[in-house]
């Protein structure tokens, strides 16, 4: 009894900014994982269930939309391309974090930047809320 009267004062252990960076880093590489092993059920555990993810002519808006808008993708043989996380800034209040890195075809070139907003849900998860690329800059010239 006295442990669960501890629990329930105690206040939770503030995380740092780094530490939630990492929690951001984990889930977005899972969710990487997840869409490379095409695992269906695995990837939409990412997706916010307002998740809006650009890539079409109009954004696929709700998780069964964005599943439903990845499917070919997902059913494909093998994976048409796969990322990784690059960089991942943490709002101070931790609820929101913004995920980026690379994108690479088969060959493994890169063909784009993805980035991704996440927030961290009441059950303590991170999860996609919006997700757009950017095909890679060939401008050259240091700009």
């Amino acid at each position: 009894m006295l442990l669960l009267l501890t629990c329930l004062v105690t206040p939770l252990r503030a995380q740092s900014p780094a530490e939630l960076a990492r929690e951001v880093f984990a889930a977005e590489s899972s969710f990487a994982a997840a869409f490379a092993r095409r695992d269906v059920a695995g990837f939409a555990k990412f997706l916010a269930p307002e998740a809006i993810f650009y890539g079409g002519e109009q954004p696929a808006r709700g998780r069964e939309a964005v599943v439903g808008s990845w499917r070919p993708l997902l059913e494909s043989a093998a994976p048409p391309f796969s990322w990784r996380p690059e960089s991942v800034e943490v709002l101070a209040s931790g609820t929101l974090a913004l995920s980026s890195g690379p994108v690479f075809n088969p060959a493994g070139e890169r063909t784009a930047t993805f980035n991704s907003v996440w927030r961290r849900e009441p059950d303590g998860r991170w999860r996609v809320v919006f997700d757009k690329g950017c095909g890679v800059c060939r401008c050259g010239g240091g700009q």
